[in-house]
């Protein structure tokens, strides 16, 4: 891993597509990382475009700041300025967090498909945990698929987690290859101990620790 960099080189070097990963010491933040096998709990998105602040794609339980999108406070997916996102992960939750960059810029028509993803999704619930312990484990049972029944992973949910969120991005902005279940990506698969393959030559970096004041 690199060595820490603060908060505000960090926004400075975001582009869009990079992806933030947290980890944090609660019990539930414990229970995620131990069912997915990884040290981290939470994956969200940057989202960098024209004369905006940063921004963070995500999905969370907590509603205390403003969506930039719909302009209200909510639960679930979300789109927030990514300096006061990051800041609440790391000391509201007290949470770690990582910044992983792409290593090539993503192009203006992919993040063209990245903001039509933000409109379709913001707003969407958070799943219950039951909800979330059982798509993850359905998420890993080999799904077989008829020629004639959807291929995307990201028909409109009822509910989405994180990294749900984060993969049908992805997946929209032709990152990730279509065809698997949203609910078999966990916030484990965007670290780099998982060999996550994306599609036309782009690679994640490794983990830059980022410190927040």
């Amino acid at each position: 891993m690199v060595a820490d960099i603060s908060l505000e080189d960090a926004i400075d070097l975001t582009r869009t597509g990079d992806i933030w990963i947290f980890r944090g010491r609660s019990g539930p933040d414990r229970a995620i990382q131990t069912m997915t096998n990884s040290p981290v709990n939470h994956v969200g998105m940057s989202i960098v475009v024209e004369d905006m602040p940063p921004l963070m794609w995500h999905a969370e339980l907590g509603k205390s700041l403003p969506d930039m999108w719909s302009g209200t406070f909510q639960r679930g997916v979300q789109l927030h300025d990514l300096r006061d996102a990051v800041t609440v992960w790391a000391h509201r939750y007290g949470q770690r967090g990582w910044l992983r960059q792409l290593e090539q810029p993503v192009t203006k028509e992919m993040e063209d498909k990245a903001l039509r993803t933000v409109a379709r999704l913001d707003g969407t619930p958070f799943p219950s945990s039951t909800q979330l312990a059982w798509r993850w484990a359905r998420g890993r049972v080999p799904q077989i698929r008829l020629p004639w029944q959807e291929s995307r992973a990201t028909a409109d949910p009822e509910t989405a987690y994180c990294a749900e969120v984060v993969a049908v991005t992805y997946e929209e902005m032709g990152l990730l290859p279509r065809g698997r279940k949203a609910s078999w990506y966990d916030p484990g698969r965007f670290w780099s101990g998982d060999e996550l393959e994306l599609c036309d030559g782009y690679r994640l970096g490794g983990e830059i620790a980022v410190a927040t004041p």
